[in-house]
C-alpha cells in the first residue's frame, strides 16, 4: 500500500452490528458495546496514521433512547468510564475532540465528561474525533431553519440571501468540512438520520463486518477502496 494514495479529509462511520455481535456470541447486548470501544480506538489510531484531519462516529442517536432502558444505561456508563480512560492516549496521539448533537437529555454527569473531554483535548490539532451524540440530522436540519428564521424575523439577514452556505453556517458540523466517505458496518444500506445535509457528495461504504471486528486493517481496506472511486459531483470527466 502506497502513500501517495487519495486520502479523504474527513471520514464518517455509523458503527453499526455491536448488539448482533453480542447476540451471535451469546451474551448480553450491552457486551457489544463494551467490544466496539476497542474498534473507536483501532479507528482512531488509523486515522491518525493515514493522515485523516476529521473522523466522526456516530455514538449514539436520538432514537437509540428508545432502545431498553438497561441497554441505555449501559451505554451510558461505558461512555463516561471510556472518557476518563482515554484522554490522555488521545492527547498523546493528537486527537482533539468535539462533541455534536443534544445534550438535554443527559445526566449532569456525563454532560460533564463531554465538557471535560473537549476542553482537556482543545490544543491538539493532529485529528479532529467528532462524536455524535444524542444526534439526529432532521433535528439538526430543523433547528437550523430556527436560527436562520430567527435571524431573518430579526432583520439580521435577508430571506432572499439565504442560500445553502447559510444552512451549513447553521448545522453543528459549521467548522468541520463535509465528509469524503462514510463507512457503515454491519452490512446495512443505509444512513439512518446521520449527516444527511453533509453527506450529498460523500462515497459511501459498507463493509459487512461488524463494528466489535472493526479494526485497522477494515479501515484501510475502507481508504483503498475510496481511492478507487472518482469523484465528479455532478460533473463530467473526460476519459481516455
Amino acid at each position: 500500500m502506497t502513500d501517495r494514495i487519495p486520502i479523504p479529509r474527513h471520514v464518517a462511520i455509523i458503527m453499526d452490528g455491536n448488539g448482533r455481535w453480542a447476540t451471535q456470541l451469546g451474551r448480553e447486548r450491552y457486551e457489544g458495546h463494551i467490544a466496539g470501544v476497542e474498534s473507536v480506538r483501532a479507528a482512531v489510531k488509523a486515522a491518525v496514521r493515514r493522515g485523516v484531519e476529521y473522523l466522526t462516529l456516530y455514538a449514539f442517536s436520538t432514537e437509540n433512547w428508545g432502545r431498553p432502558a438497561e441497554e441505555v444505561s449501559a451505554i451510558m456508563e461505558l461512555f463516561c468510564r471510556s472518557v476518563a480512560g482515554e484522554v490522555d492516549d488521545l492527547r498523546a496521539q493528537g486527537v482533539r475532540v468535539k462533541v455534536i448533537g443534544g445534550r438535554e437529555r443527559f445526566s449532569q454527569r456525563v454532560a460533564e465528561h463531554l465538557d471535560a473531554i473537549e476542553s482537556r483535548t482543545a490544543d491538539c490539532d493532529k485529528l479532529t474525533l467528532v462524536l455524535a451524540f444524542d444526534y439526529s440530522s432532521r433535528s439538526e436540519i430543523a433547528a437550523a431553519v430556527r436560527q436562520i428564521a430567527s435571524r431573518a424575523a430579526a432583520r439580521e439577514i435577508a430571506a432572499e440571501t439565504i442560500d445553502e452556505s447559510t444552512v451549513s453556517a447553521h448545522l453543528y458540523t459549521a467548522s468541520i468540512p463535509d465528509p469524503d466517505m462514510i463507512i457503515r458496518t454491519g452490512g446495512d444500506h443505509r444512513l439512518s438520520n446521520f449527516l444527511l445535509w453533509q453527506a450529498s457528495y460523500a462515497e459511501l461504504y459498507f463493509p459487512k463486518v461488524l463494528w466489535p471486528d472493526f479494526r485497522e486493517e477494515q479501515f484501510d481496506e475502507a481508504l483503498n477502496e475510496y481511492a478507487r472511486r472518482e469523484r465528479r459531483f455532478g460533473l463530467v470527466t473526460d476519459k481516455k
